[in-house]
């Protein structure tokens, strides 16, 4: 969905790191009984039939996950050039595949489908050289009132949040255009 609305809005997408659970211990935690109550009502389903609608698999998350070094480690590939890249299969990986972005496996992985180095990642990661970077964007984001994931930051002035359809994104950016 990303990549029709920048093929078709000219719009550059800046993937930024947010904490749903800032708590979260780094062994993640078991899911609340709100989310699972949740489920059991139909909320995984609209978020599946979003993602057949885009050719692609959803798997709900078991757990809570902390992503902290995920998020260093997508700076890593910011700063490698390959932060979309990075992104989209950090995504696959966790909600197509079932896996934890708090585990080393799962980012080497990732690093090395888009052509990271796998061991320059978590040596840099490791040296703590984007932790104060990502506590920065975290700070930013609160500061600016996003509180839920995705939030999808217009114009650094407009907010569409959680996984829409992209009819939503459409009608927004037209609203947006029309005001500015």
């Amino acid at each position: 969905m990303v990549d029709l609305l920048k093929a078709e809005y000219k719009v550059d997408v800046e993937w930024r790191p947010f904490y749903l659970r800032p708590d979260t211990p780094p062994e993640g935690l078991d899911l609340p009984d709100y989310i699972l109550r949740a489920r059991a009502s139909g909320a995984d389903e609209r978020l599946s039939d979003m993602a057949k609608m885009h050719g692609m698999k959803f798997a709900s998350t078991e757990r809570i996950y902390n992503t902290r070094i995920a998020h260093e480690a997508t700076e890593y590939a910011r700063e490698h050039g390959k932060v979309n890249e990075f992104h989209r299969v950090v995504f696959r990986k966790v909600y197509a595949d079932g896996q934890d972005p708090s585990k080393w496996e799962t980012l080497r992985s990732v690093a090395e489908e888009v052509g990271l180095d796998s061991d320059d990642m978590q040596n840099v990661v490791d040296s703590g050289k984007y932790t104060a970077e990502v506590a920065e964007q975290v700070r930013h984001a609160q500061e600016i009132r996003v509180t839920g994931v995705p939030t999808y930051v217009i114009n650094d002035r407009y907010a569409v949040v959680g996984a829409q359809p992209y009819e939503v994104f459409k009608r927004a950016l037209a609203q947006i255009l029309k005001r500015e």
